[in-house]
Formats: C-alpha cells, sequence, structure tokens
C-alpha cells in the first residue's frame, strides 16, 4: 500500500508508527494470531505516551499511565510478508482517565485489519491508587490531539 493510502485511513490518529509483520506472528491458522494485535497496541500506546512526555514525567513524579481494560475488533486478517501501521490517539478525557483509540492498517491488503480500545487510567504508583492526570500531561494530549480534547 501506498504511504498516502495508510495516511487515509489513519488521518485522525496523531501518533502511527510501521511495523513489519514476522513469519513468528502467525498462528496454526496460517494468520496473525490475536496476541500479536495486543502487542502492536502496546507499542503504539507506550509511543503516544512518550510523545505525550508521560513516561519520563512517571519516573519523576511516581504518577503514570495503568491499562484498566482493552479490546480489539479483528477486521481482515494479516499474514506473513506485510507490513502494518499503526496508529493510537486519546478520546473522552476525562479527570482521571481517557479512551485511547488503536488501528492496525495493512500494507499489503490496503485497508484496515484491527480496531481497538483501552481504557487509560491516570495511577500514583508510590500510594497505589488513581490520581488526576497530571496538567502537563493534559496539556500535552490536548495539544497533540489538535485541542479536541
Amino acid at each position: 500500500m501506498a504511504p498516502m493510502a495508510a495516511a487515509a485511513h489513519l488521518e485522525d490518529f496523531p501518533i502511527t508508527r510501521p511495523w513489519p509483520v514476522a513469519w513468528g506472528d502467525m498462528d496454526a491458522f496460517q494468520h496473525v494470531n490475536n496476541v500479536t494485535y495486543f502487542r502492536w497496541f502496546e507499542h503504539v500506546r507506550i509511543a503516544y505516551f512518550e510523545a505525550v512526555g508521560w513516561t519520563a514525567a512517571m519516573a519523576e513524579g511516581g504518577v503514570g499511565p495503568i491499562l484498566a481494560q482493552t479490546s480489539c475488533a479483528f477486521r481482515a486478517p494479516l499474514t506473513y510478508p506485510d507490513t502494518v501501521t499503526l496508529g493510537a490517539r486519546a478520546v473522552d478525557l476525562g479527570d482521571d482517565r481517557f479512551t485511547m483509540r488503536y488501528r492496525v492498517v495493512s500494507g499489503r491488503l490496503g485497508t484496515i485489519a484491527a480496531e481497538g480500545e483501552g481504557r487509560i487510567i491516570s495511577y500514583d504508583y508510590r500510594e497505589g491508587r488513581k490520581a488526576p492526570l497530571p496538567p502537563a500531561i493534559r496539556a500535552a494530549i490536548v495539544a497533540l490531539e489538535g485541542g479536541a480534547g
């Protein structure tokens, strides 16, 4: 798939990452195993957190993200060889949480292969409880999402 085709499927996703499909990602049914999609979601989720400075802020202040819930809708089976483009964005920004949306676009098929969501909670790892989203992180998310937070 041409880069423009992937971009069209990911235009609302401020964080995107290309990722090769490995032979070992497939299972006995000759398509990418469902577990792999959740690893891909994790990869692009961490890229998002790095982009808004949350990984660095967590090391300093102890408040970071924790994944409370996740889901995936499989749209098209993927196989090796392929390169997917992963997308992440944040929606429904609350006082201590938001929803992260994911998309996996197949380069070989030229279509959306999977979409998912994750409920992200702001968590104080030192106190062992949820915490308000740090103001700097909230501001960075709003800025990254084009002010639509």
